[in-house]
């Protein structure tokens, strides 16, 4: 490895740690619980799981931060009651209105918007099954899957709603977790 590519490859590092420290202290402040411990080769995303109703994170292994914050929004969405029965087998969970795949990832997009992260920080190229250009996309130019449910769980205002001073309901949060 020459020089320059040794010191890009050092600071691309140090982007990652510090992007990583930003999203793990937003989780923390809206109190969603985060471990920091190792996490088994194999996982369903590379240094990060659901685990007891909180984020499981290998810094080591983790590949992309913004995984963090989708994650997060499949804790976010399910009611309080069902939260701390959560793990990486979401398939298991009961059917929950308004608390899905789609609505984790308006959330995430909410999350992303807020901690003003670009766009491909959560959607990533090598995240969600190779549409991460197309959401990317679709979220840019403001159709917001799933913040319909976001709104009728109560955790935003529908996108074509306005709060005062003219600034749009969403990606506006009233809530970042779901009562």
């Amino acid at each position: 490895m020459s020089r320059d590519e040794s010191t890009n490859a050092a600071a691309a590092a140090a982007d990652h740690g510090a992007l990583t420290d930003r999203i793990l202290a937003f989780l923390r402040s809206i109190g969603l619980a985060v471990c920091e411990a190792e996490v088994p080769e194999g996982s369903f995303l590379p240094g990060v799981r659901i685990e007891r109703g909180g984020l499981r994170v290998d810094r080591a292994r983790l590949r992309w931060p913004g995984d963090l914050l989708h994650e997060a929004g499949h804790l976010a969405v399910v009611p309080t009651a069902l939260r701390s029965t959560l793990d990486d087998a979401l398939q298991d969970l009961p059917e929950v209105a308004h608390g899905g795949e789609i609505e984790a990832t308006a959330w995430a997009w909410a999350a992303t918007r807020h901690l003003g992260l670009d766009s491909d920080v959560l959607f990533h190229d090598g995240g969600y099954h190779g549409r991460s250009v197309g959401l990317r996309t679709t979220f840019e130019l403001g159709v917001y899957l799933g913040a319909s449910g976001l709104a009728a769980a109560g955790l935003t205002l529908l996108p074509a709603q306005v709060l005062p001073g003219g600034t749009p309901a969403y990606p506006h949060m009233l809530a970042w977790l779901r009562g």
